[in-house]
């Protein structure tokens, strides 16, 4: 990790036992507790990861040291402990987890009292503890004692999802869904929360594991058993969690995967036309969401605010300008209504509950959108050389309006493209959209192309 920033887009992430050594996760144990004054109340959970088990007790044992006071939430999703922080009025809390990323990583995620993660105010403010090692020592008679164990907070945070629904309308519906967990702590939220709803249910990957069966992350090329299972056993919807389960990717009946950004405008849609919530009229996501959206949405006088790729980013715009909604192209939804930060259990039960209003298939709602073609590619290449990547695009994209909040978003009548840095890995990524297959293969050769002019040999694609 660099020895300037320790956060990425979302939290602090490395290899265990290589990045994240139980020295860092010590010291930054040590920052986070310095930061919240002596006596603050902090939960701390995690998700199922190798390394997690001791890296919690680290963080335990760091924070008690520094005179706070630890409540021990064990596994659960993320958004699970983030609402458990909100609603028992916490002073904040950390999560073990490295959400989507490959099972050899692991990570902290520090959550404010308002149950959204840290700002990147606080980050620095974090950051400048740790390498300066300004670290709070508390005389022994100040060492609160051990943890306190908690066991309600999936539970807690599953009944405010179902008050928000319509579960009598969906427990009609007789709908069947198949569940993804990627053998992480979504398997012990989502099924209990179809099944309160009243929905059948078939899970795979369910059973909690280090080594999980397919990459936490919901990407197509990784959730082939989920579409295959909801074809063989006719569900109406299947759904795939990345590791904490803060994020819900979709599949329809028939196995159609649906990006991110486009079970986000069906949600929105849902929440206007059928929940009646137009006030605000805003949704915020971010620059690497499709422009189709922003078409969309503007039938009903719904604004779309862009920003930086980064939920941090999207909940604290949201709590800002005020928003129905905010989302992100990867899966992740947020409902402000629940709460200010994305979540895999809420998006599924907007989902169902969509599906129950419309009394239609998912395939055949799907299929009144505009048909779009997309791309994605990891491209393994340093930043150093960005500027000069970005000047070639400009040039010779010249009839595309541009987006630089993040990286850079070219907009035009028939596609966009978005060429970034990832915030969690060492790479950058590039999206292309369009109408056409053919389009969206043109576009991506012509980027790629750039990539290669200013990098040469050293480019890898994935």
């Amino acid at each position: 990790m660099s020895s300037k920033r320790l956060f990425g887009t979302d939290g602090v992430r490395g290899v265990v036992n290589v990045d994240l050594t139980p020295e860092v996760v010590l010291r930054l144990a040590l920052a986070i507790g310095t930061y919240f004054r002596p006596g603050s109340r902090l939960v701390v959970g995690s998700d199922v990861r190798a390394g997690n088990s001791f890296l919690t007790k680290i963080v335990i044992g760091g924070l008690i040291s520094t005179g706070v006071k630890v409540v021990n939430a064990g596994l659960a999703p993320t958004p699970a402990l983030q609402f458990y922080v909100k609603s028992r009025g916490f002073d904040g809390g950390i999560v073990v987890t490295a959400s989507h990323n490959p099972p050899e990583y692991s990570g902290i995620k520090v959550v404010m009292p308002d149950g959204v993660e840290a700002p990147r105010k606080v980050e620095e403010e974090l950051e400048e503890i740790y390498y300066e090692s300004r670290f709070r020592r508390v005389s022994w008679r100040e060492v609160s004692g051990d943890a306190t164990r908690v066991y309600d907070v999936i539970d807690h945070y599953l009944n405010n999802i179902v008050e928000l629904v319509d579960k009598e309308r969906i427990r009609k519906s007789g709908l069947k869904v198949v569940v993804d967990p990627a053998n992480n702590v979504g398997a012990l939220a989502t099924p209990k929360l179809l099944r309160t709803l009243g929905v059948r249910v078939v899970v795979i990957n369910g059973d909690l594991s280090y080594t999980p069966s397919r990459s936490p992350e919901p990407a197509p090329e990784n959730i082939g058993d989920l579409i295959s299972v909801v074809k063989s056993v006719g569900a109406d919807l299947g759904v795939a969690h990345d590791g904490d389960a803060d994020r819900a990717i979709f599949v329809s009946d028939g196995g159609l995967y649906i990006p991110g950004d486009v079970s986000a405008l069906l949600l929105c849609k849902h929440i206007v036309e059928n929940r009646r919530e137009v006030t605000p009229p805003r949704v915020v996501t971010a620059v690497s969401s499709s422009t189709l959206v922003s078409k969309a949405l503007s039938a009903y006088g719904i604004e779309v605010v862009w920003t930086k790729v980064g939920s941090i980013i999207i909940s604290r715009t949201m709590m800002e300008l005020g928003a129905i909604a905010g989302f992100e192209e990867n899966g992740g939804f947020i409902y402000p209504k629940h709460q200010y930060v994305r979540d895999g259990a809420m998006s599924l039960a907007l989902m169902v509950e969509l599906l129950s209003y419309e009394k239609t298939s998912l395939s055949s709602l799907i299929e009144t959108l505009p048909k779009r073609y997309i791309v994605k590619k990891r491209v393994y290449v340093g930043r150093e050389l960005l500027p000069r990547v970005y000047e070639e695009i400009r040039n010779r994209f010249s009839e595309v309006e541009f987006i630089d909040v993040d990286g850079l978003k070219g907009i035009s009548s028939r596609y966009w493209f978005l060429v970034r840095p990832s915030g969690t890995e060492p790479l950058v990524r590039v999206f292309v959209e369009a109408d056409s297959q053919q389009l969206v293969n043109e576009v991506l050769k012509e980027l790629l192309d750039i990539f290669m002019e200013v990098y040469g040999s050293e480019v890898r694609v994935a």
